[in-house]
């Protein structure tokens, strides 16, 4: 019976399914982006902590991306290559990705946690957290207090995408929601009520990734229905980990990039916010640092809604990759790449007219008015061509889904490191502290042109 638990990948019209597998991954997704969203809005909102516990957040935010790095790399790679497998009828081969998956996601948080712990005062000093003492000593209060539920959140976020291609999304759903759920009670509970400050969202943040990570762990040794799993399957396969790592390398790099790009963006706001006029004087040094953390918030939940539906297809163009229904895969890619374009211009919509009152979301009521007009600014040029980005990502991540793991990949190496690292480090010499912000829809522009002769490269391969 589980050999054809998923053979309606390949008999259901394409429409249809990407409803079914990316309302749930959206949600979870974008639940899943609230954990960090939920903390800075509490935190930007607590009078003792405001716009430097504000920065303090983004200071930190580029660890948390390297964490969700590496379980993209083993839970987007085993995924794909599950769907496949299933595709071809290969059920042992895709039991065996996910025992060795189940371990290296273990393994692999555990590291990550004893790295982030030895180094952390190097790691935040290296993403601008002495930008002053203050926004620092916050840093390094909220990153203490993450790290203990690092191996919690890889885990449960390298399993989520292999329990959706066994067929669950729902699930994956509804366990994100209660651990978000339970962020998002105790935030207010520890930050207001108990006055932990950054530690109390801390706290939050890791009790709901504990929950998600013990509600994955049911469902893969209790409750996996088109994969014959057993304990037995439970061992590093170095094989398979050849086979399906690669797959998830466009979505690791596209992380490990972001990183980079975040990382040159911090270094550049606090290089030439010190010689603007403004944002040179002690008392707002910390302004540019904060605004461009709350710009990226909203960043990451558009995001979070482009990348849900795109890994929402990896499951159904690799099913039919492996079964060798093209057609298919081409129907979905059309699909795919029209709802971006939506999605896109709703946000443009979004950022152009409406910034101030994101601002006032993050507490802007309660800073200076450098800090208003600044948030303004920022929104309206950082994402003035947030539509590409939204087609260029999800580009990427169906090419990634079809196998063409080096080709996506590259997309991504080109998008964040060459145009998104670089620009940001070029275009500051020739327009200071604007040409941060500019630096963004420029590389997305260009990533585009790109990206746009690639995807009429795949249209004629699947002719």
């Amino acid at each position: 019976m589980k050999q054809n638990a998923n053979i309606f990948l390949e008999r259901e019209p394409v429409s249809k399914l990407m409803i079914r597998y990316s309302v749930p991954l959206i949600i979870s997704l974008l639940v899943a982006a609230l954990y960090n969203i939920v903390d800075q809005i509490f935190i930007a909102n607590a009078d003792y902590l405001g716009s430097n516990g504000n920065a303090a957040n983004n200071v930190v935010f580029p660890l948390t991306v390297i964490a969700l790095a590496f379980t993209l790399l083993i839970g987007d790679g085993v995924c794909a290559f599950i769907s496949m497998s299933l595709g071809a009828r290969e059920q042992k081969q895709a039991a065996d990705s996910v025992g060795s998956a189940v371990l290296l996601s273990s393994s692999v948080g555990i590291l990550i946690a004893i790295f982030y712990f030895v180094f952390r005062e190097k790691l935040l000093t290296f993403f601008g957290g002495r930008i002053n003492d203050e926004t620092f000593n916050f840093a390094l209060e909220y990153l203490t207090f993450i790290i203990p539920g690092i191996p919690f959140y890889v885990f449960g976020q390298a399993m989520n995408p292999i329990i959706s291609a066994d067929g669950s999304p729902n699930y994956v759903m509804f366990s994100t929601l209660i651990g978000a759920g339970i962020n998002i009670i105790l935030d207010p509970l520890f930050i207001f009520g108990f006055h932990w400050g950054m530690m109390g969202a801390a706290v939050a943040t890791i009790l709901g990734q504990i929950f998600t990570a013990l509600m994955s762990f049911r469902y893969i040794f209790f409750k996996m229905k088109a994969i014959n799993f057993s304990l037995s399957n439970l061992r590093y396969n170095i094989k398979i980990m050849r086979r399906y790592l690669p797959l998830g390398m466009c979505s690791f790099l596209s992380q490990i990039s972001l990183v980079i790009s975040v990382a040159s963006v911090n270094m550049m706001i606090t290089k030439y916010g010190a010689l603007d006029p403004i944002f040179g004087r002690a008392e707002y040094s910390q302004i540019p640092m904060a605004v461009i953390g709350i710009v990226m918030k909203f960043f990451q939940i558009v995001i979070s809604i482009v990348v849900g539906l795109s890994a929402s297809c990896t499951p159904i163009t690799g099913f039919n990759v492996g079964a060798e229904h093209f057609d298919r895969v081409k129907k979905l890619f059309t699909l795919l790449l029209t709802c971006e374009a939506i999605i896109g211009s709703i946000a443009f919509l979004i950022v152009e007219i409406f910034p101030a009152n994101i601002a006032e979301l993050f507490g802007a009521s309660g800073e200076s008015v450098y800090y208003a007009d600044f948030t303004v600014k920022c929104f309206r040029t950082y994402l003035c061509l947030i539509i590409f980005a939204c087609i260029n990502k999800a580009a990427f991540i169906f090419i990634q889904g079809m196998g063409k793991a080096w080709t996506s990949a590259g997309l991504s190496m080109v998008r964040e490191i060459i145009f998104g690292a670089g620009l940001t480090i070029i275009m500051p010499m020739f327009m200071g502290l604007d040409g941060v912000l500019w630096s963004m829809p420029a590389s997305d522009g260009l990533t585009f042109i790109i990206s746009f002769i690639v995807i009429v490269m795949i249209y004629k391969q699947l002719k």
